[in-house]
């Protein structure tokens, strides 16, 4: 391989690298710059493609859904909070801990079990925490609105299972105490 062939320069094709006779310092017409009318090289209305149009990014909304936890709650919550020594609204609480999506079926039921235990700066904090979290979830987008309406259908139904269970336990004492006044009658 040694040299190119006769009329090439560096190895080059014919045709490469130098412009065509009658053109040097020239470009050919429709090369380099654009045709009037156009900026940056590109055709009219080309850019940003038109809202609706595959690959538009929508700017997302932000607008809060103010979507309300505990909604779906009936007007009366049949849970009986233990007798306690503690200044707060028993049915205010009661409602807060029901609609809450943050915690399990389990752990609503332990805070109930506790109240009797706790100290009034623990039940304050704990219903700070409740209308936070309320207020927090009423501040997310739309966007978010199918996964909390599924997240509180699921703590609907977790509480209305807790609220089962608080009325078996209420009717199995009952029905204790009524065979206990009944033996007592028996004298048994």
């Amino acid at each position: 391989m040694g040299m190119p062939p006769q009329g090439m320069q560096g190895g080059q094709a014919p045709g490469m690298g130098m412009p065509p006779q009658g053109m040097q310092g020239q470009q050919a017409p429709g090369m380099g710059m654009p045709p009037q009318g156009m900026q940056g090289g590109q055709a009219p209305g080309m850019g940003m493609p038109p809202q609706g149009m595959p690959g538009a990014q929508q700017p997302e909304d932000t607008t809060p859904a103010n979507f309300q936890l505990g909604t779906k709650l009936p007007a009366k919550l049949n849970v009986p909070i233990p007798a306690h020594e503690l200044n707060f609204d028993d049915e205010k609480f009661l409602r807060l801990l029901a609609g809450s999506i943050s915690l399990s079926k389990d752990e609503k039921k332990k805070i109930i079990e506790s109240i009797p235990r706790l100290k009034q700066t623990q039940i304050d904090e704990l219903i700070r925490i409740f209308e936070e979290e309320k207020q927090k979830f009423a501040q997310l987008s739309k966007k978010h609105v199918p996964q909390l309406e599924k997240l509180a259908n699921q703590h609907y139904n977790d509480w209305m299972d807790l609220e089962a269970d608080y009325v078996k336990a209420e009717k199995a004492t009952e029905d204790e105490s009524k065979a206990d006044e009944i033996r007592k009658n028996l004298g048994l």
